[in-house]
């Protein structure tokens, strides 16, 4: 497994506005799984540039519904680094499922993704996250955190100078 650190990284992410006054929780992820989380694991899934951003909120639809545009700042370590892909030489096996369709093995087959397996991986080595590629912007990168686990050495804060963010789900200041 490669591993590396964060240090003060930029990255982005639209919210529904159902989430956008919670920008700093993973819970909307836990509520049905994510790619590298299982349902009832909280995760906030990032790109690190506006594109990759703006391409994963609008998935497969050629619309780009209603949301909320985050940026955010984070310095936290260790991060699994699997930007690279599947290597034999540095990768447990498992690895190279980490793309598969995890939306059809759990709701179509109810067949646990490998990926979730992963994701539970990651967090047993102490990991905060994972760097991965875009399967929906090709030259994106993506980045999935599990702030459960960070510490006082890890940060992330958000940018919204001017008090923008909704204060709760049922406000739209």
């Amino acid at each position: 497994m490669i591993v590396t650190q964060l240090e003060r990284i930029t990255a982005y992410r639209v919210h529904t506005p159902k989430w956008a006054s919670m920008p700093l929780s993973g819970a909307g992820a836990a509520t049905q799984g994510g790619r590298a989380n299982r349902p009832g694991v909280e995760a906030l899934y990032l790109a690190l540039d506006v594109q990759t951003a703006i391409d994963e909120y609008k998935q497969v639809s050629t619309l780009l519904p209603p949301g909320t545009f985050v940026t955010y700042q984070i310095s936290a370590a260790p991060i699994v680094d699997f930007r690279e892909g599947f290597n034999a030489r540095e990768w447990d096996p498992l690895w190279e499922d980490f793309y598969c369709d995890w939306r059809a093995l759990w709701f179509s087959n109810q067949i646990e993704p490998p990926s979730w397996v992963l994701g539970d991986l990651v967090l047993s080595v102490g990991a905060k996250g994972v760097l991965f590629n875009s399967r929906l912007a090709s030259t994106g990168t993506n980045l999935v955190l599990y702030l459960s686990v960070f510490n006082e050495a890890d940060t992330m804060s958000i940018f919204d100078p001017a008090g923008a963010l909704p204060k709760n789900q049922t406000s739209r200041e």
